[in-house]
């Protein structure tokens, strides 16, 4: 493996499925190949709605996998307190609401490098949040965020 082969692979979502799965874990995508094939490259399973108190610490495992990180999108709805940014590793990230449902975080790395994590709420029951994350990282699922919810236990409001 070149120089070149070591980066670029060290600038995927790695696996993690043997993980525990409990709040406030990220569970990132199986398929570590370029094609990130699917609709979702993983999940999220925030302790609260505190988007000041949860969201450092996904930013940073991820910025740690996948490099620094730009933006995050969220529903603005969805979340208490959303800031307009949010320091992580000494590096500034910006926060973008959007009206796409409280199922979804968009993670920009560079200008148009996104990934997509089903946010699975709070107060999921752990059987539910655990069906939901590994659903999220099957390679080639191309259920959305809100199916994956409703087919594993949890529905969404309307």
């Amino acid at each position: 493996m070149t120089d070149s082969d070591t980066s670029r692979a060290s600038r995927h979502l790695p696996s993690g499925v043997h993980h525990d799965v409990r709040p406030g874990s990220a569970l990132l995508r199986l398929e570590t190949t370029a094609s990130r094939d699917g609709v979702l490259d993983g999940a999220w399973w925030p302790r609260s709605h505190d988007i000041a108190a949860e969201l450092p610490a996904l930013l940073s495992a991820l910025a740690e996998h996948l490099g620094p990180l730009t933006r995050v999108g969220l529903d603005v709805a969805a979340w208490e307190g959303l800031p307009t940014r949010i320091v992580v590793d000494d590096r500034v990230v910006h926060v973008d609401s959007f009206p796409a449902g409280d199922d979804t975080i968009l993670i920009t790395r560079g200008e148009n490098d996104l990934f997509s994590l089903l946010v699975i709420p709070p107060d999921t029951a752990p059987e539910a949040a655990r069906a939901a994350m590994a659903d999220a990282v099957l390679a080639g699922n191309v259920s959305t965020a809100a199916q994956i919810l409703v087919d594993t236990g949890r529905p969404q409001a309307p």
